[in-house]
């Protein structure tokens, strides 16, 4: 059983206390993010990305996401594993949302899952947290909603629009979620709903007033570095540091210096002989 809990990520809030959350889609990057003490490793449909090469997090399958939850669970100790419910998984009846949402849990060995949408599916996120699920929303930039947004842009950026933001921030609470993930939204915005409940609020791209962040593992690391989002900040430039390894081990090979003597095993001529 991780260390974190749900209690753990409404603690900080209580404790006015920031934190950094982080995405994964493996073993070993939940590894990696799990032994830095990240205290919730959310395993987005973004894998539909960074792992299954899709345009969009559209294509995804829930049993796509299935492999790579239960692959990062394998992988952390303490972290509390939130698992992204792809498109098409709860949207279509809450019956169909209760079946993939016990699977990512039992199956995949997550902890809670996340939803995206406000008002419209507030009675899909009390019925799985009925069962004992934990749920985690995600309101503002919907990024399953690409095709109906006309692409990634910001949202609440009017009156009207934002006012529409808080009541989905106001009734994905009341539905029973835990947490709430604010997306591509004006700052201003973020800090306005982050005062107006009582849950933590994650943002990303919304802006510092939020209880905590998150970020996308590729991002951060500079594992996409021909698109940098305007929400992340690169930390590293692992993709140059990955192509620099991998060219001096392909010319070392073609070179003949690799395998050195080290890297293998011999044994005596006389064995061979005898062959």
């Amino acid at each position: 059983m991780p260390q974190n809990s749900i209690k753990t990520i409404q603690k900080f809030k209580l404790d006015k206390k920031k934190f950094a959350t982080l995405t994964a889609y493996d073993y070993t990057s939940g590894k990696i993010v799990d032994s830095i003490g990240i205290p919730l490793i959310l395993v987005g449909d973004s894998a539909s990305m960074v792992i299954y090469g899709y345009d969009t997090t559209i294509p995804i399958t829930m049993d796509e996401m299935l492999f790579v939850v239960s692959s990062v669970v394998k992988g952390t100790k303490n972290a509390l594993v939130v698992a992204d419910m792809p498109f098409m998984s709860y949207q279509s009846s809450i019956e169909k949302a209760l079946d993939n949402a016990g699977i990512l849990i039992k199956s995949g060995g997550a902890g809670a899952v996340k939803l995206e949408g406000g008002i419209e599916i507030v009675d899909t996120i009390a019925a799985i947290v009925n069962i004992g699920i934990p749920v985690v929303g995600h309101i503002g930039l919907t990024p399953q909603s690409f095709h109906q947004m006309s692409g990634y842009s910001i949202q609440g950026k009017t009156k009207e629009a934002a006012k529409h933001i808080v009541s989905d921030a106001i009734a994905v609470e009341k539905a029973g979620a835990f947490a709430l993930v604010l997306e591509g939204i004006p700052s201003e915005l973020a800090k306005k709903i982050t005062k107006s409940i009582s849950i933590p609020t994650i943002g990303i791209g919304a802006g510092p007033h939020c209880d905590g962040q998150i970020q996308v593992f590729h991002d951060i690391l500079g594992l996409f570095d021909t698109f940098v989002p305007k929400h992340a900040k690169q930390y590293a430039q692992v993709a140059e540091t990955m192509r620099s390894a991998i060219s001096t081990y392909k010319k070392e090979v073609e070179s003949g210096q690799f395998p050195l003597k080290e890297h293998y095993t011999s044994i005596d001529k006389s064995v061979i002989k005898k062959i």
